[in-house]
């Protein structure tokens, strides 16, 4: 018998928030890649599309400020996704997904703190 695999979902990442109508938003992402659930966003300023928050950068998406709740494949066009934007909130640090500029502690240390000014708070274990 084949071993099924489920793909992770909103519940994998989304552990509180206090209020769905007030914690989350309808944003437009960014074309170029699928976009997996628990990407950690941040806004590019110019055009108010979201995209993988880089660890470096100039054009306002350095800044991690949102969560994204379901997967989105935004490979070939702008696509339409719902983001955990503000808290109170926490979410799972080991559902949180992040683009390859992130790739040491440090860097994601920094991403943590981020979300948290915005009231997102990612935990250990939850």
């Amino acid at each position: 018998m084949p071993v099924l695999t489920e793909q992770p979902s909103m519940g994998d990442v989304l552990k509180y928030e206090v209020n769905p109508n007030y914690t989350r938003e309808v944003i437009t992402l960014l074309q170029g890649l699928p976009y997996p659930v628990g990407s950690v966003l941040g806004k590019i300023t110019a055009s108010g599309k979201y995209t993988l928050s880089p660890a470096t950068g100039a054009d306002g998406s350095q800044v991690a400020n949102a969560v994204l709740l379901y997967a989105v494949d935004a490979t070939l066009v702008d696509a339409v996704g719902i983001i955990v934007a503000r808290g109170p909130s926490i979410v799972s640090r080991a559902g949180l997904a992040y683009g390859a500029t992130v790739d040491d502690s440090t860097k994601i240390t920094a991403k943590i703190a981020q979300l948290a000014a915005v009231g997102i708070i990612a935990r250990d274990g939850v």
